[in-house]
């Protein structure tokens, strides 16, 4: 659904977006990570076919960035940082007016409108004007805008930006409830929590080039290393030499009631592990995986220069 070759771009001789490479297929959600300034607002106005790459070529649904401009357009539901809402509109107004710009029939447009604001808590507020809306209503009806053609493509810009936690839920909700639609979305944000929840792959750009790109739990792997459990005993136990484990599995510390296990793979390694400490009678009382976040393996990337490719970029 969303392709990117070599895509680059330079002003100049600043060269913003250097040979970006990435994928993401329907029913899939992309995040794309980087500190301000790495490029991330180049490479989706690349992609919406708003300014032209220097080098390289994107498609979105199959059509050209390069060479079928307005087809992009049309595919392309598109959520800035900077809203553009027309302040003494309404919100039924400013709906009805992007959908009579995309050409959708006005019966069409008004059930759609009307889903939109029901589904963002805006129906009751739908005759205000938009300059009495607060931040977070703006951003909501902001979304609403970005998917009233139903695009089967989005380019969301901190979708949960100045929204309180309830409403921040019902937009990550509706994200999830999209992905399910066979739809490709890319979303850019800082939020890392929320990067981690809605994910399937991970893009992380610095200084205008893609450091990494792939799946989530691949990142945590390369990055930070194998999966790691804690085993807690309800009795004591001193010697831990007869322990009966795989050469995949290693024991990283004990204590007389606590192991911490690490393990190559988690899938089948994990379920051996504690069957082979049940076998061995051990009293467990917690067998639990140590969580590893996204933040972790974002910092190694952009703080360090790290990449799985090139190792420490000084």
């Amino acid at each position: 659904m969303i392709k990117a070759h070599n895509l680059s771009k330079r002003f100049g001789d600043f060269l913003a977006v250097d040979q970006a490479n990435f994928e993401v297929k329907a029913g899939e959600v992309m995040v794309l990570l980087g500190p301000n300034g790495a490029g991330k607002t180049t490479t989706v106005r690349m992609l919406t076919s708003i300014i032209k790459p220097s080098n390289g070529y994107a498609t979105i649904a199959g059509y050209s960035v390069i060479d079928q401009p307005a087809e992009v357009r049309s595919r392309v539901g598109v959520l800035t940082e900077h809203h553009g809402l027309y302040k003494r509109m309404n919100a039924e107004e400013y709906l009805d007016f992007f959908g009579q710009l995309y050409r959708i029939p006005s019966t069409v447009i008004s059930k759609r409108r009307d889903e939109l604001l029901h589904q963002f808590g805006l129906y009751d507020v739908k005759r205000k004007r938009l300059g009495e809306y607060s931040k977070g209503m703006r951003q909501k009806l902001a979304l609403s805008r970005a998917l009233i053609h139903e695009p089967p493509v989005l380019l969301l810009d901190e979708p949960t930006s100045a929204m309180d936690p309830s409403s921040a839920r019902m937009v990550r909700d509706a994200i999830l409830q999209l992905r399910s639609r066979d739809r490709a979305i890319i979303l850019c944000t800082h939020n890392l929590a929320e990067a981690e929840e809605l994910a399937d792959k991970i893009a992380i750009i610095r200084l205008g080039k893609i450091l990494f790109f792939d799946e989530l739990s691949t990142l945590k792997e390369k990055l930070i290393g194998p999966a790691e459990y804690i085993v807690k005993l309800s009795e004591s136990v001193s010697d831990w030499t007869y322990l009966n484990t795989a050469n995949s599995i290693r024991l990283e510390f004990s204590t007389p009631y606590e192991l911490k296990f690490s393990v190559l793979h988690s899938e089948t390694d994990a379920p051996f592990l504690l069957k082979s400490l049940i076998n061995d009678g051990l009293q467990i009382k917690e067998f639990s995986q140590i969580q590893r976040s996204l933040e972790q393996a974002y910092l190694k990337v952009v703080r360090d220069g790290f990449t799985t490719d090139t190792g420490l970029i000084k």
